[in-house]
């Protein structure tokens, strides 16, 4: 029987401290515990701004070829993911992160090895200081954590996030089709993963809050990362917060634009690859007045499924591996888990 991504996480045991987030709601100041320091916030006011790529253009191809190069992320717009489902699961999410403290609890990421439920960024056991956030992890039906929360009001809850995991992975899908044909490789080789993927893909689907921050210069809401999988697709409130790193410039803001998703390359997408597109470090940084709201989409192949780099991109610089080894490279060594199966 074919593992899923939330059994892989099954190995994976983190402390308490780890998981129960910070009570923002009655803290007037940033404790010691989530006070960081940010040396590297320099960066250059005159920069480029994140590609805005229209999915129905004649060119599609070629401009997510660039973005992908250069940047490891990018807008979409003419997604046709409905406006109306995009605001629904964010109002849903306002809604489970306006509950109280100990109604929230009740669907908590269990430290056992827990993929899914309410808790902190999985990478926190990485970082000294812990972050200003707080997340909801969902991986195929949200039923039984939703009614820990409402025992009697769940389902309109989970028919949205079943809704819009169906239209992710329809979006996922579209995406990745274009990449690879922007990868250059050959008719056999596209057909392949084509076939793969539409047969087999796996997911995980995290809603995000960034509370406002009395001290937003001595916190952050998300530490700098890659992305473990294929591909994200994270659609942004109006709040800023997220921020993308760029070689001899520094962060660079990644402001919301309306109606677009934000599409980040992640590290079995690199190795696809080859390392031509880039797995670029971002994070997000928490706001004085405005409450941040995100919904990510993490797109991955099935759990047992093995990726090395395309056949026709010249000389292999990454091992093979199945997808359950890599997350476990990743859970134990976190951004150095690339760099172990360099060759």
């Amino acid at each position: 029987m074919a593992t899923s991504l939330s059994e892989v996480y099954t190995d994976t045991h983190l402390d308490t401290k780890h998981i129960i987030p910070l009570d923002f709601g009655s803290t007037r100041d940033v404790p010691e515990s989530h006070q960081w320091t940010r040396p590297e916030d320099s960066s250059s006011d005159d920069h480029e701004s994140l590609p805005i790529i229209d999915l129905e253009a004649p060119y599609v191809v070629e401009h997510v070829r660039n973005a992908c190069q250069k940047w490891g992320m990018f807008h979409v717009t003419n997604h046709r993911v409905p406006p109306t489902l995009v605001d629904d699961v964010e109002a849903h999410a306002r809604r489970l992160f306006a509950l109280p403290v100990d109604q929230k609890l009740k669907a908590l990421r269990s430290p056992s090895g827990g993929a899914t439920g309410y808790g902190m960024a999985r990478m926190s056991p990485f970082f000294s200081k812990l972050m200003w956030h707080e997340g909801f992890t969902i991986m195929g039906s949200a039923v039984d954590h939703a009614k820990l929360l409402w025992p009697h009001q769940y389902q309109h809850f989970c028919d949205a996030m079943e809704n819009y995991q169906k239209e992710m992975k329809s979006l996922a899908y579209k995406i990745l089709l274009i990449i690879i044909k922007a990868l250059g490789v050959d008719e056999e080789d596209q057909e392949r993963i084509y076939s793969s993927f539409h047969n087999q893909s796996d997911a995980a689907l995290q809603l995000n809050s960034y509370p406002s921050c009395p001290n937003p210069s001595r916190a952050i809401g998300l530490a700098p990362h890659t992305d473990s999988l294929l591909l994200t697709i994270l659609h942004q409130n109006y709040t800023n917060g997220l921020q993308n790193f760029q070689e001899n410039t520094g962060w660079i803001p990644i402001p919301p634009v309306k109606g677009a998703l934000v599409i980040n390359i992640g590290d079995l997408m690199h190795i696809y690859s080859n390392a031509r597109f880039p797995t670029v470090y971002h994070r997000v940084i928490p706001n004085e007045t405005d409450h941040r709201f995100s919904v990510a989409y993490f797109y991955a192949p099935p759990a047992d499924s093995i990726v090395e780099p395309l056949s026709e991109l010249s000389l292999r610089r990454f091992r093979p591996v199945t997808v359950r080894e890599y997350l476990g490279l990743k859970s134990k060594h976190l951004q150095k888990a690339l760099s172990l199966l360099r060759i």
